[in-house]
């Protein structure tokens, strides 16, 4: 049984106590917030023991095995360094930070204390994921040639300024499963090889809004995203190889409990519905990937969610689409 230290009582940790409640291996043992009405509130919602002002004493409690960072991701290297520090698993909400300076003292941090830490990408931890990386390389596909994938989601109301806008809040999405269908078909270090070139627009606040970025690959493959938290409620992400295209039709970024559905189109063959049926959504296959990983020791992830070297490839991506947004 592992016990939970949440940081955070916004929606998000709302969705992690409720996946935590749903397994049988873990149970929440204390939350932790700045607003004593707020956290009063949460806890009794979540029935949940203890509560904390401020986050230190979650570090420091002996009860607690794992600590969840729900709060946003400006803040995401000072509390899991503060974490790790005290010998704590993290998980962590994405983005994994805003800069990459930070990503590197956060990184350093999770290996010199010698912890576990997973940034919170939690639909790779839907088994929608297992099967398409089956899919992927069963040989149907043949060569991979291009990747295209978009995320719209009128958001930009809610959410935090110092978050940096539309691309570490849903262009991490797309971005990530680039990063794992180019690693999965192309090598792990076919990723890193590229050049890019992307154009934005910023908001009132200045942070980006709406992006898109096109990217050639070493090896010939190309790729286009788009992301935007300023209109929408759409999504697409299609894989095209030599033989044919697999594509989503559920939203990729979020699997469902219940049916998940993807097709795959044969060049001049035809279509085949290909369908993942699970009982759980991605948060609570998150909940139980840190089960399965601290029941067995590890200190990263199991592929296809990102392991640390992957949430740095993700996050630089990330950085230098923003740079060439602004530039």
């Amino acid at each position: 049984m592992l016990n939970w230290g949440l940081l955070g009582t916004g929606f998000i940790t709302g969705t992690v106590a409720d996946a935590i409640k749903a397994s049988d291996g873990s149970r929440i043992e204390i939350v932790a917030g700045r607003n004593p009405e707020r956290l009063s509130e949460f806890q009794g919602a979540h029935g949940i023991p203890r509560q904390s002002i401020g986050y230190d004493a979650v570090f420091e409690d002996p009860a607690v095995d794992v600590v969840y960072i729900g709060l946003p991701n400006h803040m995401h290297h000072v509390l899991t360094i503060g974490a790790a520090e005290k010998g704590k698993a993290v998980l962590s909400e994405k983005s994994l930070t805003t800069t990459m300076e930070e990503a590197h003292a956060l990184v350093a941090s999770v290996r010199g204390n010698d912890v576990f830490f997973v940034e919170g990408l939690m639909y790779l931890a839907h088994p929608l994921y297992r099967r398409l990386t089956e899919l992927m390389t069963d040989g149907r596909l043949g060569t991979l040639r291009s990747i295209n994938g978009f995320y719209a989601a009128n958001i930009w109301e809610v959410v935090n300024p110092e978050g940096k806008g539309t691309l570490y809040n849903l262009g991490c999405y797309p971005a990530s499963l680039l990063h794992l269908v180019v690693q999965t078909m192309c090598g792990e270090g076919a990723f890193a090889s590229r050049r890019i070139g992307a154009e934005g627009n910023l908001n009132d606040d200045g942070n980006i809004c709406d992006a898109a970025v096109s990217v050639r690959f070493d090896n010939g493959v190309l790729a286009n995203l788009q992301s935007t938290d300023s209109y929408g409620m759409t999504h697409g992400f299609v894989i095209v190889g030599e033989k044919g295209t697999l594509r989503f039709v559920t939203n990729p970024w979020h699997p469902l409990a219940g049916r998940n559905h993807l097709q795959w189109c044969p060049h001049g063959g035809d279509v085949e519905d290909i369908f993942v049926d699970d009982d759980h959504n991605a948060f609570f296959h998150q909940i139980k990937l840190v089960e399965d990983a601290l029941d067995n020791d590890l200190k990263e992830a199991r592929r296809p969610s990102p392991r640390l070297e992957d949430s740095l490839e993700i996050m630089a991506f990330l950085n230098e689409w923003e740079a060439h947004c602004r530039g």
